[in-house]
């Protein structure tokens, strides 16, 4: 037998640990001298300690790993167990690298605010376009709402349309509100990749989106988790060059190779003149013309 001490060491754990172990009923010596009070470990409950400070580490709290122990699971099952909460907290880690990112775009813009450039914008017509299209419903228009929803859908597009057979490219995203029952915000997410004239694929919805007359267009570079800078510069240039919004922004995928910080995207937002912006046009054009 080990002593409490020489127990602790052998397990890499401090002795007030296992002291709060046995108080909790979560691990209790094997043995204690009924006149010291000493407490005394075999080496077979490094097993059952081993296993508690697993899933001590993976999140579980000390009566979930009590529950977990006292069924008696053996290697296989806690193992499935293990990769089950491991696959969980990458997705978790996943989700703060995420919000990390956008938190970081949203401290660039508050930099540099009154000095980000509107040159890069550019007014002009959009074509429209054939695509294959998924869909689904995301909470919000934020990056941290759509990414969740709109990554699964092009990679389950991607990959029908290569099973398929089918020529496609580039991804063009467009978005629209969706039905009030899906709650107040939400917005429907449409998956698109661009596709010849004639094809039909099983499963996948095929659309014809109409052009936009006008749309105030800007190009950005970089992971769409950092688009927030570029997204509010074409704010300013909308509301400066006297336009206004007449719908969600579409995302053309001009360049996306493995290395996301390497993407090109381009944003195309429909736009008309506002009452305003229409009238310093027209004067505009008649100082010009007295001129």
């Amino acid at each position: 037998m080990f002593t409490i001490g020489d127990f602790a060491r052998h397990g890499r754990v401090s002795v007030r640990m296992l002291r709060h172990y046995d108080a909790i009923g979560l691990l209790r010596p094997a043995r204690v001298d009924p006149y010291s009070g000493y407490r005394f470990y075999e080496a077979a409950q490094l097993a059952r300690l081993n296993r508690v400070i697993a899933l001590k580490e993976l999140g579980f709290t000390l009566d979930q790993v009590r529950t977990i122990l006292d069924e008696r699971l053996g290697p296989e099952e806690l193992r499935g167990m293990l990769r089950l909460r491991r696959a969980e907290l990458e997705t978790e880690l996943a989700a703060a690298s995420a919000r990390l990112a956008h938190v970081a775009a949203r401290l660039r813009v508050i930099e540099s605010e009154g000095h980000m450039s509107t040159q890069d914008v550019v007014l002009k017509s959009v074509p429209g376009a054939r695509l294959a299209q998924l869909s689904g419903v995301a909470a919000g228009f934020s990056p941290t709402d759509i990414s969740p929803v709109i990554t699964p859908l092009y990679e389950e597009l991607c990959a029908r349309l290569e099973a398929a057979g089918v020529p496609f490219g580039p991804g063009l995203a467009h978005y629209e509100p969706a039905p009030a029952a899906e709650g107040e915000g939400a917005v429907l997410v449409h998956a698109g990749m661009t596709v010849p004239a004639g094809v039909t694929v099983p499963g996948l919805e095929i659309v014809e989106l109409p052009g936009l007359e006008q749309a105030a267009t800007i190009v950005h570079r970089g992971p769409m988790e950092e688009m927030l800078p570029t997204v509010q510069t074409l704010a300013s240039w909308i509301e400066a060059e006297g336009y206004h919004s007449v719908g969600l922004a579409r995302e053309l995928y001009l360049e996306t190779p493995e290395d996301r910080t390497r993407w090109v995207t381009e944003f195309q937002e429909p736009v008309t003149r506002t009452a305003a912006g229409a009238a310093d046009a027209a004067d505009d054009g008649a100082g010009t013309t007295g001129v």
